[in-house]
Protein backbone atom coordinates (compact mmCIF):
# COMPACT_ATOMS: atom_id res chain seq x y z
CA UNK A 1 0.00 0.00 0.00
CA UNK A 2 1.52 3.61 -1.00
CA UNK A 3 1.99 5.80 2.09
CA UNK A 4 -0.44 8.31 3.64
CA UNK A 5 1.99 10.85 3.94
CA UNK A 6 2.49 12.51 0.45
CA UNK A 7 -2.01 12.32 0.45
CA UNK A 8 -1.60 14.19 3.56
CA UNK A 9 0.68 16.90 2.97
CA UNK A 10 -1.34 18.01 -0.47
CA UNK A 11 -4.56 17.94 1.75
CA UNK A 12 -3.44 19.82 4.32
CA UNK A 13 -1.67 22.38 2.47
CA UNK A 14 -4.28 23.02 0.86
CA UNK A 15 -6.65 23.33 3.93
CA UNK A 16 -3.72 25.73 6.14
CA UNK A 17 -3.75 27.84 2.61
CA UNK A 18 -7.37 27.81 2.61
CA UNK A 19 -7.65 28.99 5.50
CA UNK A 20 -5.43 32.04 4.80
CA UNK A 21 -2.49 30.76 6.80
CA UNK A 22 1.18 30.15 6.06
CA UNK A 23 2.02 26.63 5.27
CA UNK A 24 5.69 25.18 6.73
CA UNK A 25 7.22 21.98 6.19
CA UNK A 26 9.72 20.43 8.99
CA UNK A 27 12.20 18.40 6.78
CA UNK A 28 14.92 15.50 7.89
CA UNK A 29 17.93 17.85 5.66
CA UNK A 30 19.57 14.38 6.10
CA UNK A 31 17.19 12.04 4.37
CA UNK A 32 18.68 10.74 1.38
CA UNK A 33 17.49 12.82 -1.70
CA UNK A 34 16.88 15.75 0.12
CA UNK A 35 18.03 18.96 -1.63
CA UNK A 36 17.88 21.98 0.27
CA UNK A 37 20.66 24.99 0.60
CA UNK A 38 23.29 23.64 2.71
CA UNK A 39 24.03 26.16 6.16
CA UNK A 40 20.24 26.68 6.50
CA UNK A 41 19.47 23.51 8.32
CA UNK A 42 19.84 23.07 12.11
CA UNK A 43 20.14 19.62 13.99
CA UNK A 44 19.50 18.37 10.53
CA UNK A 45 16.61 19.90 9.44
CA UNK A 46 14.80 22.53 8.16
CA UNK A 47 11.89 24.52 8.03
CA UNK A 48 10.75 25.82 4.86
CA UNK A 49 8.04 28.44 4.20
CA UNK A 50 5.97 27.00 1.06
CA UNK A 51 3.46 29.58 0.89
CA UNK A 52 2.18 30.21 -2.60
CA UNK A 53 3.86 33.89 -2.07
CA UNK A 54 7.12 32.85 -1.22
CA UNK A 55 7.92 29.86 -3.66
CA UNK A 56 7.64 29.26 -7.20
CA UNK A 57 6.91 26.08 -9.66
CA UNK A 58 5.23 24.29 -6.01
CA UNK A 59 4.91 20.51 -7.09
CA UNK A 60 3.81 18.41 -4.64
CA UNK A 61 2.96 14.32 -6.26
CA UNK A 62 3.38 11.27 -4.21
CA UNK A 63 6.77 11.02 -4.58
CA UNK A 64 8.44 14.63 -3.21
CA UNK A 65 8.01 18.54 -2.96
CA UNK A 66 9.98 20.19 -5.13
CA UNK A 67 9.83 24.12 -5.38
CA UNK A 68 11.58 27.24 -5.97
CA UNK A 69 12.51 29.59 -3.00
CA UNK A 70 15.19 32.14 -2.00
CA UNK A 71 17.38 31.82 0.83
CA UNK A 72 19.28 34.94 1.83
CA UNK A 73 18.22 36.40 -1.22
CA UNK A 74 20.06 33.87 -3.49
CA UNK A 75 17.30 31.53 -5.80
CA UNK A 76 17.53 27.93 -5.27
CA UNK A 77 15.48 24.89 -6.29
CA UNK A 78 14.39 22.71 -3.30
CA UNK A 79 13.96 18.64 -3.51
CA UNK A 80 12.06 17.01 -0.45
CA UNK A 81 11.09 13.34 -0.40
CA UNK A 82 8.12 12.80 0.37
CA UNK A 83 9.53 10.57 3.56
CA UNK A 84 11.23 13.53 4.62
CA UNK A 85 8.87 15.60 5.89
CA UNK A 86 7.96 15.42 9.46
CA UNK A 87 5.38 17.97 9.75
CA UNK A 88 3.47 20.16 7.62
CA UNK A 89 1.83 23.36 9.85
CA UNK A 90 0.63 26.79 10.10
CA UNK A 91 3.10 29.63 11.17
CA UNK A 92 0.23 31.16 12.54
CA UNK A 93 -1.50 28.75 15.23
CA UNK A 94 0.49 25.82 14.53
CA UNK A 95 -1.81 23.44 13.21
CA UNK A 96 -1.40 20.71 11.03
CA UNK A 97 0.34 17.22 11.76
CA UNK A 98 3.63 15.72 12.40
CA UNK A 99 4.69 12.48 10.89
CA UNK A 100 6.69 9.50 11.53
CA UNK A 101 10.30 9.55 10.90
CA UNK A 102 10.90 6.81 7.90
CA UNK A 103 13.72 5.04 7.24
CA UNK A 104 15.31 5.58 4.13
CA UNK A 105 14.46 2.49 1.47
CA UNK A 106 17.37 1.02 0.46
CA UNK A 107 17.73 0.69 -3.43
CA UNK A 108 17.04 -2.82 -5.21
CA UNK A 109 19.87 -3.75 -6.30
CA UNK A 110 21.66 -3.93 -2.77
CA UNK A 111 22.26 -7.47 -1.51
CA UNK A 112 20.03 -9.87 0.72
CA UNK A 113 18.54 -7.04 3.30
CA UNK A 114 16.45 -8.23 6.26
CA UNK A 115 13.40 -8.13 4.42
CA UNK A 116 14.40 -10.25 1.60
CA UNK A 117 14.80 -13.09 4.40
CA UNK A 118 11.05 -14.20 4.89
CA UNK A 119 9.45 -15.02 7.58
CA UNK A 120 11.39 -16.35 10.93
CA UNK A 121 11.21 -20.08 11.46
CA UNK A 122 8.65 -19.59 14.24
CA UNK A 123 5.91 -17.99 11.71
CA UNK A 124 4.44 -19.60 8.58
CA UNK A 125 4.87 -18.83 5.37
CA UNK A 126 2.01 -16.56 3.75
CA UNK A 127 1.29 -16.74 0.13
CA UNK A 128 2.13 -13.97 -1.46
CA UNK A 129 -0.10 -11.00 -2.73
CA UNK A 130 -2.62 -11.59 -0.18
CA UNK A 131 -3.11 -9.89 2.74
CA UNK A 132 -3.27 -12.29 6.44
CA UNK A 133 -4.55 -11.00 9.78
CA UNK A 134 -3.60 -12.30 13.28
CA UNK A 135 -5.51 -12.97 16.27
CA UNK A 136 -4.12 -10.47 18.97
CA UNK A 137 -5.45 -11.21 22.46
Amino acid sequence: MNSSRPYLVRALYEWIVDNDCTPHLLVNAEFPGVQVPPGFASDGQIVLNVSPSAVRHLHMDNEAVSFEGRFGGTPHSLYVPAAAILAIYARENGQGMVFDLEPPVPDDDEGDGPGDQGPPDDEPPRPSGRPSLKVVK
